[in-house]
């Protein structure tokens, strides 16, 4: 369970004060894969490190039940500075699970062979995406947050990809980002579009897929 209360987020732009989430109250439903979709700066990336409590909200509060990934894609999840192992060994730690499975699962799923031992300044996007993407998916989540991951990489590693988060969503839910509707329609199972401050729930995602072009179409 995700509720928002009374949720504000605003940054300063430019001397005046940009509003990205304005007075949301909303509870999302339990057990359901949400596609969040919204236009480019609609804060879609900013609601998702709220919720993973990696960002703090300018006023109201996030209340939720079970484990809940960090944003999955967004690449701060690492320290640049240790290297793949390292990183991982620390998320094992941080997260309450058994360190040396956790490495292997992610140095045979990243394929990322002797990078997984170099510092992550030296990664690529790519790289750095597939080391966080396969940590993600070696830990157990009830609700994971990812932001256009799936998309990584060649064609056999998006096909692992997919696979591996399609196991995952038979027992856990998720809130996903993506511009690829055909990535929403596989994973998802209900839609929420995120328009000036405030989020719609669609039950029919085929509803919130059709707002989102709507929007788009008139930008």
């Amino acid at each position: 369970m995700i509720r928002f209360e009374h949720l504000s987020k605003s940054f300063a732009l430019g001397g005046r004060r940009k509003v990205v989430i304005d007075d949301l109250s909303l509870t999302l439903p339990e057990g359901r894969s949400l596609a969040l979709l919204g236009r480019n700066g609609a804060g879609k990336s900013t609601l998702l490190q709220m919720v993973a409590g990696t960002m703090r909200p300018s006023s109201g509060r996030i209340v939720s039940e079970g484990t809940i990934s960090w944003p999955v894609g967004l690449g701060g999840a690492v320290h640049r500075d240790l290297t793949g192992a390292q990183n991982i060994r620390f998320i094992a730690r941080v997260y309450g699970v058994e360190t040396s499975q956790l490495i292997e699962f992610v140095r045979d799923f990243s394929e990322l062979g002797e990078h997984f031992h170099m510092p992550v300044r030296s990664y690529s996007s790519g790289m750095r995406s597939r080391l966080t993407f396969g940590a993600a998916m070696g830990i157990r989540f009830d609700t994971y947050l990812v932001d256009e991951v799936t998309a990584v990489g060649d064609a056999s590693f998006r096909r692992k990809s997919r696979a591996v988060f399609s196991e995952r969503m038979k027992s856990s839910s998720a809130i996903m980002v993506s511009h690829d509707t055909r990535t929403v329609r596989e994973f998802c199972d209900a839609g929420l579009v995120l328009e000036r401050g405030q989020l719609h729930y669609f039950e029919d995602l085929e509803d919130a897929i059709k707002l989102h072009q709507d929007l788009m179409g008139a930008t």
